[in-house]
């Protein structure tokens, strides 16, 4: 293997390694040294119900301050976050979350605001919600939003769930829901959970939906299509509105799966297309990746005909303030106790108003400008399946690599000996070993250069020394693991050994 370039970000000099706390301090070794309480002491089995008390734990470690300082300051650092470097994960959207808005968000008032407050207390906190669902009609082209679904799959299951109900409200709740192939994979099991069948939906040689393939397979039986636009390949739906339009004279309604809409925001509307429900990912589209940051957050928004099914509660308007309206005969009900992730829409409308409508255009605009400078750095060492325009990522394939019995997986575990967190593989399933890169916008020329540096060295690498890669990566704690045997034969729980 050739030496790494200084530019790499991997990891080098002390690579501190950190095993169990079980079986380290000794007996009476104390992090705290508390003063006399003044009051006698009593036994808890005197003071307690007897199924309320727990037998001593055998080996529980006793430590000191600075074992216990020490031993999760190291975990930390074997871990790899967003403040670390880019994560340039297909289709998952992992920007940089701004800390303007992390404070925000930690604002006593916002984030001390106890869920059973009255709506005369907590008025701040329904004015946010409030304007940020508006920001998000404005955004995406629709009439109405809740902000209540705490993830993208739960904002699926919540637009499915109104689309159900509208179909219900007219007689039939109808059978079958259509799914192109390069939908996320979410969206047949959301089907399937809201009762429908789904179909598949075999995308064009080009890597987009044809509208013969839609008007094929519509027929009074369909609910729904669920389209993914830009779809996991990247490309544009380009023929979304002649498909709304197919769908509408059968009855059935588009279904905008908006996890990718850090494309298209505040440059085009999925409802000016014909859309008639969507969910958004805040924790995508706008700054706290998922996974790493905090939770999930996936607002749905609505076309006119469906507000009536919007889940209850819903802010509204009441005199100079706001009030959280249950009188919705026709809802889908509650989805979730209380009201969202409500640390999610703070950042988000933090992050809304410090971009302004400029600012949330250009993100989208650097998003596909950063996409498509990756395409052209690898396009000579990756093979590009498809040859239509990338928007916010691109989609290649090991199939240049296989040639030297390299893989997809031997790809991204050597990127972690560069220092850069793997890309997304083998998804989307319509591309055999692929390479899913989506570097967002919030990473710079420099970065994006640096990771197809890595990328193109990772590709020479495979070539002339493809055994390399098979033990790879090797600048990392633990090396390569079985996957597969970590799958069938997971260790769920340790037992310490008795002292």
């Amino acid at each position: 293997m050739k030496p790494f370039p200084d530019t790499s970000p991997g990891a080098s000099g002390l690579a501190l390694r950190e095993g169990l706390l079980f079986g380290r301090g000794s007996p009476g070794r104390r992090g705290t040294d508390l003063p006399a309480a003044g009051v006698p002491e009593a036994e808890p089995a005197a003071e307690l119900p007897a199924e309320l008390l727990r037998a001593e734990i055998d080996g529980l470690p006793e430590l000191s301050e600075p074992e216990v300082v020490r031993h999760f300051v190291r975990l930390s650092q074997w871990n790899y976050a967003i403040d670390s470097g880019p994560y340039p994960l297909g289709s998952c959207t992992m920007k940089y979350n701004p800390k303007s808005a992390e404070a925000a968000a930690r604002l006593p008032g916002f984030a001390a605001a106890h869920p059973l407050l009255p709506e005369e207390d907590c008025q701040g906190a329904l004015a946010l919600g409030f304007a940020l669902e508006r920001a998000l009609c404005e955004i995406t082209g629709l009439a109405a939003a809740t902000l209540q679904p705490a993830a993208g799959a739960h904002g699926e299951l919540c637009g499915m769930l109104m689309v159900r109900a509208y179909h219900v409200a007219r007689g039939n709740p109808r059978k079958k829901v259509l799914v192109p192939d390069s939908a996320h994979g979410t969206n047949p099991a959301t089907a399937t959970l809201a009762g429908y069948q789904a179909v598949e939906i075999a995308s064009g040689p080009d890597g987009v939906v044809t509208p013969a393939a839609i008007a094929g397979a519509l027929d009074e039986d369909v609910a729904a299509l669920m389209l993914t636009n830009p779809n996991t390949l990247g490309i544009f739906e380009r023929n979304v509105r002649e498909i709304a339009t197919l769908l509408h004279e059968k009855g059935a309604l588009l279904y905008n799966d908006g996890a990718n809409l850090n494309a298209l925001a505040g440059v085009a509307r999925p409802g000016d297309m014909g859309v008639d429900v969507m969910h958004i990912n805040l924790h995508k589209t706008f700054g706290t990746p998922h996974g790493g940051g905090g939770p999930g957050s996936g607002p749905v928004a609505v076309a006119l005909p469906l507000v009536p099914f919007l889940p209850v509660p819903t802010i509204r308007r009441a005199g100079d303030g706001f009030a959280l309206d249950f009188d919705r005969p026709q809802s889908i009900g509650r989805l979730r106790t209380f009201w969202g992730n409500f640390g999610m829409w703070v950042r988000a409308y933090a992050l809304l108003r410090e971009w302004g409508p400029d600012g949330l255009r250009r993100a989208a605009q650097l998003a596909v400008l950063n996409a498509n400078y990756l395409r052209q750095l690898l396009s000579p060492a990756y093979h590009l399946p498809y040859s239509a325009p990338t928007l916010h990522e691109v989609v290649f394939s090991d199939k240049l690599q296989k040639a030297h019995g390299v893989s997809a997986l031997d790809v991204a575990k050597r990127l972690i000996d560069h220092g850069f967190h793997p890309p997304t593989i083998y998804f989307p399933l319509v591309v055999s070993g692929a390479l899913m890169l989506e570097p967002t916008e919030t990473e710079s020329p420099e970065t994006v250069e640096a990771l197809a540096a890595a990328l193109l060295a990772i590709a020479a690498e495979a070539a002339e020394d493809p055994a390399a890669l098979h033990a790879a990566p090797t600048r990392t704690l633990v090396r390569r693991v079985d996957e597969v045997r970590a799958a069938r034969k997971p260790v769920l729980r340790w037992h310490p050994k008795p002292r």
